[in-house]
């Protein structure tokens, strides 16, 4: 077990997301967030999930990349009906849009669309219970989607280096 565990340590395996103080480089480490919609949940999501990464939200005029964020896009779509022709499984989609400039307000990143899915169990009995569910599920994409931008940029930011 012991050598296993050397074994693995020494080809650099690691958890996603534990593999230093920053996934940017430190010229990416100060950061200007555009979004039309500034309180909601994703824009939040991404503000917490880039600072947790080491990324320093400043204003626009100190920034070294301005992130433009887009609206957020929600959809739900029946992947199988029971024998009741009723939905029994379903797809959720969310996914965003995004750009990056430079301080000079040059593109840097083209406009990128992440998205993300997740599929759910449908029990035509629970309705209060399937919209709770769906409800953490889009917290859940939220999440998913802000990690996913985020890796995006990282690897923009790494072959621009």
């Amino acid at each position: 077990m012991l050598a296993l565990c050397l074994l693995i340590t020494a080809c650099g395996f690691q958890l996603r997301g534990t593999g230093g103080a920053s996934a940017l480089p430190s010229g990416w480490s100060r950061m200007y967030l555009a979004s039309n919609d500034p309180n909601g949940e994703l824009t939040r999501i991404v503000e917490s999930t880039f600072s947790a990464s080491g990324i320093i939200w400043v204003p626009r005029a100190e920034a070294q990349h301005i992130l433009r964020l887009g609206p957020e896009t929600f959809s739900q779509r029946n992947l199988s009906v029971n024998a009741q022709a009723r939905a029994a499984e379903f797809d959720l989609q969310m996914s965003a849009d995004f750009i990056v400039f430079n301080s000079k307000r040059e593109k840097v990143m083209d406009r990128t669309t992440a998205s993300v899915n997740k599929q759910m169990e449908n029990d035509p009995q629970n309705v209060v219970g399937k919209a709770e569910e769906v409800r953490v599920l889009q917290g859940e994409l939220r999440r998913e989607l802000a990690t996913q931008i985020l890796r995006r940029i990282s690897f923009v930011a790494a072959n621009a280096e």
